[in-house]
């Protein structure tokens, strides 16, 4: 689409179709970090230093938070009279949320978190059936004080509170970044997420669009696979456009150029609305118009973003303000705007479990529908364990460690039917009669009392299933609802290690060209064999038959190996039970051992 930039004036004035004022975060060029975090995935937590500000309809600026030491992230309320703003009152404060007037007296904090809090957003009214009225919440991002999958930057999900600071909820529950939160018209709360896909085109993972209700119900992915490897940032038009920020890299800011998808059809309306020639984009917030306003900078290293008017049907960009020394970003009307749908919700949070059934397994993308009916025989259950960054310099942590809940049949027609613990990280894996994964899904939940389903695994979230009463919901949900202390593990330090050093150390000795596993008694010489395994690749170096592809067990030329397919000599070396225990190990990431904090759970429970 071509964008028209209209070359903005030396003396800033908004467009005479923007009637109502604007509020907007201030930050000094000289506080904004030099790069982003995680090899480019995240921008920087930036901030520090920066205020708000309000740009009236001719053309003068006021500042509103000069008593803090920083203000960013504002939000405005539905009937314009307030600002929501994430703040640090004193430099080196923790990031907290903070409310006031919209002229900004009278601010009060909300949130009094040691972890970071930011990028709050006003929700519309929530109310149970057990209570008397509905009341308003906000949500917010913040740390969860572990490791986000990749093992790169802090953890961070997104919380709900009453708007007097009470009845903290947090609502999504993936070990990854869950970030930039916006509010539909239906209610549907729209946000990123940094999902470690199993997909080639993304090695290190994604940050795409995710939906689930201000409850924390009914997570899903939104967006699809379509555009660039980062999208963030989305709003709604006034048109039913989603407008979001994309790029293959970021910098401290985040920014990229805007894309768009149609609510009506998410997964299949995908659009570029700019490219990078044509500069950088950030936060964009909708106009009554149909239109946008944007934070624009060109692609430069050293350029400053201004703020400018962006309409998505004609590509034109009309700047509106800059402030010379200072980037300016997150705009906000501050005027009225609809009130979204409310939300009526059945989870309890004294209900321990929640409920996932699934209608037909093979009812998926390509690879599932690919496999034969009656293939799949069970389900296996894992719970995800993130690592604490106390525990992260330890060789012996995972980013997210596994365990595994339990496995549950899976019926003739497909269907199976499971009761899980609230609020817990789980991956599903398909398994074959061997036990090992056909297929496994990214992390889920559920909520508290919440009875979800699905039409199939990865199946087209545009579709309409049918409508038949599936067998597994026929009977009691199968019930994998182990204590912690009781979810079992499988790591090479405890459990393969003992194995390789009775079976196969002898065979297998330091000057084995593959596998030197020598005599495996001390750590170092165990370590020294977990690293072979893992490494050890083709004769040719090709990846394809790696002895141990973490995760894949039936992609591991190991199982093969000690199955007898590849050396029928090797199938008498081992028990049912131990080759079942290298499958394990496989599949839940071939982990060399737990966190500090799981280890001792489990050694507890062995001690009593």
């Amino acid at each position: 689409m071509l964008l028209t930039l209209l070359v903005a004036s030396s003396t800033p004035t908004l467009a005479a179709s923007l009637k109502q004022p604007v509020v907007f975060c201030s930050l000094p060029v000289d506080k904004a970090p030099s790069d982003g975090r995680a090899d480019g995935m995240l921008p920087s937590d930036y901030g520090e230093g920066a205020s708000l500000m309000v740009l009236q309809p001719d053309g003068a600026t006021r500042r509103l938070t000069s008593d803090f030491a920083s203000a960013c992230d504002p939000d405005v309320s539905f009937d314009g009279e307030r600002i929501l703003f994430a703040a640090q009152r004193q430099a080196g404060d923790p990031w907290n949320i903070w409310e006031m007037r919209s002229d900004g007296t009278a601010p009060r904090q909300i949130t009094h978190e040691t972890l970071d809090a930011r990028r709050p957003i006003y929700l519309s009214t929530f109310y149970t059936i057990t209570s008397s009225e509905p009341w308003y919440t906000l949500l917010f991002e913040r740390q969860d004080g572990v490791l986000n999958e990749a093992g790169t930057a802090p953890g961070t999900s997104l919380y709900t509170v009453r708007l007097d600071g009470s009845e903290l909820r947090r609502i999504t529950i993936h070990p990854g970044n869950d970030r930039t939160p916006f509010l539909m018209q239906d209610g549907l709360l729209l946000f990123s997420g940094w999902r470690m896909l199993s997909d080639p085109r993304f090695p290190e993972g994604r940050i795409g669009l995710y939906g689930v209700q201000t409850d924390g119900i009914d997570y899903a992915f939104f967006g699809g696979l379509q555009g660039a490897r980062i999208q963030h940032m989305a709003t709604l038009t006034t048109d039913g456009l989603v407008v979001f920020v994309e790029a293959d890299q970021v910098g401290w800011d985040g920014a990229g150029w805007l894309a768009a998808l149609r609510t009506q059809r998410p997964h299949d309306s995908y659009a570029e609305l700019t490219d990078e020639s044509q500069g950088l984009f950030h936060s964009p917030s909708p106009l009554d118009d149909g239109g946008l306003l944007v934070s624009q900078r060109s692609a430069a290293d050293d350029s400053v973003f201004q703020l400018a008017r962006f309409q998505p049907s004609s590509g034109d960009l009309e700047p509106l303000l800059a402030l010379p020394g200072s980037h300016l970003l997150h705009a906000k009307l501050l005027a009225t705007r609809p009130e979204p749908d409310g939300r009526s919700s059945t989870v309890r949070p004294e209900s321990p479990t929640g409920k996932l059934y699934c209608m037909d397994i093979y009812e998926g993308d390509t690879r599932i529908a690919a496999l034969e009916r009656g293939s799949i025989e069970r389900v296996r259950v894992i719970e995800g364990v993130p690592t604490t960054e106390a525990d992260s310099s330890d060789r012996s942590s995972p980013p997210v460690a596994r365990r595994l809940l339990g496995e549950a049949p899976v019926e003739a027609d497909g269907s199976f039917h499971i009761d899980l613990p609230a609020d817990l990280p789980v991956e599903l894996q398909l398994l074959d009669q061997d036990g090992q994964a056909l297929a496994s899904c990214d992390w889920i939940w559920v909520k508290h009392r919440e009875y979800r389903g699905c039409i199939g695994c990865h199946e087209d979230p545009e579709l309409t299933p049918d409508n038949r009463f599936v067998q597994a919901v026929a009977r009691p949900a199968n019930e994998l609802t182990l204590p912690a202390e009781r979810r079992r593990t499988i790591t090479f330090r405890s459990h393969i290690r003992p194995i390789l050093q009775a079976r196969c150390s002898t065979c297998h000795s330091e000057v084995d060209s593959e596998l030197p596993f020598g005599s495996l008694d001390s750590e170092e010489a165990g370590w020294d064999a977990y690293q072979a395994l893992l490494a050890a690749a083709n004769a040719d170096g090709s990846e394809e038959h790696r002895l141990v592809v973490p995760g894949q067990a039936r992609a591991s030329r190991l199982i093969g190996v000690l199955s007898g397919r590849h050396t029928p000599d090797h199938l008498e070396r081992l028990s049912d039970e131990e080759r079942r225990v290298f499958v394990e190990w496989i599949d839940l990431g071939a982990q060399w051992d737990l966190p500090g904090e799981v280890l001792v759970n489990q050694q507890g429970e062995a001690g009593s």
